[in-house]
């Protein structure tokens, strides 16, 4: 699998797990203190090639992300679920953890956001109503949908605002709740 675009991971392991699993080039932020001499070769690489930010799901990932996209608009995303990336010895989390082909799924799955605003299809309200906010469970759920619609982890406003940016349908949102219902029962 090549990859035309140039993928923004943490580190140098996760560059090295990224082209075992295909062919693409990389960009190293070094961790969440992102230089702004990285933030300019990022921005370069999407003027020239486009970028997939694809971090750990985890807080320094999460962080990592946010600060790309606040300073790079426009950016794709690739998510990979954390129990795909925990090593095999259970003491470490991140992409260089990950499977070829996990790694290989998620790079298929990439997200581009929408230009300009994105219409709002599924309010607030819709959140509370699918127990997604203001619920016992929330949390558990959140986390679920964020890996069957491979948006990554979030909180209650952090999900409005990624459901609104990756333009999810309200039919893509309500297969989602379906299927998450229905695991529950199935528990």
């Amino acid at each position: 699998m090549n990859i035309k675009e140039i993928i923004v991971v943490e580190g140098k392991d996760d560059t090295t797990a990224i082209k075992r699993a295909v062919s693409a080039d990389t960009i190293e932020t070094n961790g969440s203190a992102i230089s702004k001499e990285t933030l300019k070769r990022i921005q370069h690489a999407n003027d020239k090639r486009g970028v997939i930010v694809f971090t750990d799901p985890d807080y320094p990932g999460r962080r990592i992300r946010a600060i790309i996209e606040e300073h790079v608009p426009g950016v794709k995303h690739a998510f990979l679920a954390k129990e795909k990336t925990i090593a095999k010895n259970g003491k470490g989390l991140g992409i260089e953890h990950a499977s070829n082909e996990d790694i290989r799924e998620a790079l298929k799955s990439v997200y581009t956001p929408s230009e300009g605003s994105p219409t709002e299809v599924i309010t607030m309200e819709d959140l509370i109503t699918a127990k997604l906010i203001g619920h016992p469970q929330s949390k558990k759920r959140r986390y679920r949908l964020g890996e069957i619609l491979n948006i990554g982890i979030t909180n209650g406003k952090q999900l409005h605002k990624r459901l609104l940016i990756f333009q999810i349908s309200a039919e893509q949102f309500a297969d989602a709740i379906k299927q998450l219902d229905q695991e529950e029962v199935d528990e």
